[in-house]
Parts: structure tokens; C-alpha cells; sequence
């Protein structure tokens, strides 16, 4: 283990408040979701609100729509797994029916040192960074990894299987 963990997080602006028919099925979803993630190789921590649900209840902006999650990681590799190669990609396929596009950074990963719980203030700074600035060691995309700190070695341009979905 190195002493650093890698922190991820996402952002999204729901199409239609909680309650809406047309973004049930996401809601349906998401205690499934978590317990697969909670119980992946290289999970460490997720956040949650106050009474161990999910996070879609805490504010992370004045538009009640918008969405937060967070997450911490063994590594790229184990967040990339679940994202990706796992039950979480199909759902994650049908984001467009209850999500609205982006028009800036929706997701940042970085490295945290081993046992850090990151705030909602440091991830919304590293979504602010990335869409700033772009990819550094400081925020960065599945796309342009950046090595863990102490690491040599220029950032990964991952290449994701064409069966892959969304911004990997």
C-alpha cells in the first residue's frame, strides 16, 4: 500500500426533482448501486448523508436538482472497475434519461493521503480546478491519470475498451 488513496468526485443535474416518474428508476437503483460499490475490491469510503442513505439529499449548490458523489479508492484501476467492467455501467448507460449534459467538469479523481475523508468543499474545488485548468496531478479524468504522489512517470492516456461507457 502506498499511503495515498485516490478520491473521486461526480456532479449531476437531475432532469426532474425526487418523486418525478420519469427519474424513479435511477432512485430505484441506487441503494443496489452503493452496495455494489461499498462491496467492490478497492472500495474505502463513499459519502453519505446523516442517516447512511445515499447522497443525493446534501446541497452542493442552490439548484435543488443537482446531485453529488463521492467516493475514495484503492486506486484508478479498482474505481475504473466498478465504473466500468461492473452491474454500475448499464445503469450508468441510461444517465441521459435522467440527467441533464454537463456543459463543464462533471468528474474529478485525486490523490488523497490513506485514510483522508474528503469534504464536498475539496471536491467541488478539484471539479473547479479540472474545468479550469484541465487535467494536473492536482484534478484530474480516467483519461489523463496522474500517478500517485511520490511516483514518477507523466500521466496515463487510458484507452478504454470500445464497449465502455460514457467519459472514461
Amino acid at each position: 500500500m502506498t499511503g495515498w488513496e485516490l478520491a473521486q468526485i461526480n456532479i449531476a443535474q437531475l432532469l426532474k426533482p425526487e418523486g418525478d416518474p420519469s427519474v424513479q428508476e435511477f432512485f430505484d437503483n441506487l441503494d443496489r448501486i452503493n452496495l455494489l460499490a461499498e462491496a467492490s475490491e478497492g472500495f474505502v469510503w463513499r459519502l453519505k448523508e446523516e442517516d447512511g442513505g445515499n447522497a443525493t439529499g446534501i446541497a452542493v449548490s442552490p439548484d435543488p436538482n443537482m446531485i453529488v458523489n463521492m467516493s475514495v479508492w484503492r486506486d484508478a484501476d479498482a474505481l475504473f472497475q466498478f465504473t466500468y467492467q461492473s452491474a454500475h455501467t448499464p445503469v450508468m448507460a441510461k444517465r441521459r434519461q435522467w440527467m441533464a449534459r454537463q456543459s463543464g467538469a462533471y468528474q474529478a479523481l485525486w490523490w488523497v493521503e490513506a485514510g483522508h475523508t474528503p469534504s464536498i468543499e475539496e471536491g467541488m474545488s478539484k471539479l473547479w480546478l479540472l474545468d479550469r485548468y484541465g487535467p494536473s496531478p492536482k484534478a484530474f479524468t480516467f483519461k489523463a491519470r496522474f500517478p500517485a504522489p511520490g511516483l514518477e512517470g507523466p500521466p496515463v492516456d487510458h484507452k478504454p475498451d470500445p464497449w465502455c461507457v460514457g467519459n472514461a
